[in-house]
């Protein structure tokens, strides 16, 4: 397991953990850099009209475990066995964070009442005024759009001032994600992590 101060200092120097498919964890360092201006999210349309509709009851780290676990079950994954533990614990320190995405309970046909279920979420780790995103996970459709939308709204009500999402991919594309330089994102780092910040 990596220790929460290795992990922590990882980030604060703009390197993340990644393990390789025999499980060997390395370092890296992306870039450019995707980040998302916490002040301009661009909420996608077909996405606010679900927000609007309130299907969804989101959650802030009441199962961290199923979340990574979650993330971490699809065919070729970089989220081992050693990274689950490791961020586990860094959630049990209070840097690691989880937002979740629930299906809200309903009653069913006869009467039966079905519980919340789990659908969507990410997972991440904030430090200073940084939040670094890892990696997200849907099993209904737009529930992993649902978890970024609410983790922006967070961050911005919290006065965080980076958020991190290492490399770009279509989803944050949608969001308005862009690249910066490596060296620009490590100033805009080592601005944020002066801060102090609650998730």
């Amino acid at each position: 397991m990596i220790p929460a101060e290795v992990l922590l200092d990882g980030y604060s120097q703009g390197i993340f953990p990644m393990a390789d498919e025999d499980g060997e964890i390395r370092w890296y360092e992306a870039d450019p850099r995707t980040i998302l201006d916490i002040h301009h999210y661009r909420i996608p349309r077909d996405l606010r009209r679900i927000l609007n509709r309130n299907v969804f009851e989101i959650r802030f780290d009441s199962d961290f475990a199923r979340v990574i676990h979650a993330c971490a079950d699809r065919a070729s994954t970089w989220i081992s066995e050693e990274i689950i533990a490791s961020y586990i614990n860094l959630h049990k320190s209070g840097y690691a964070h989880s937002v979740e995405t629930w299906l809200r309970p309903t009653v069913l046909p006869g009467g039966k009442k079905q519980e919340a279920k789990l659908v969507g979420g990410l997972y991440g780790v904030a430090l200073g005024a940084a939040f670094f995103g890892e990696s997200m996970f849907y099993r209904a459709s737009h529930a992993s759009k649902v978890a970024l939308a609410h983790l922006a709204e967070r961050l911005k009500t919290q006065g965080f001032e980076l958020h991190d999402a290492q490399m770009m991919s279509p989803t944050l594309k949608s969001f308005g994600a862009r690249q910066i330089s490596c060296e620009e994102y490590l100033k805009r780092l080592r601005q944020a992590l002066m801060k102090s910040r609650k998730f």
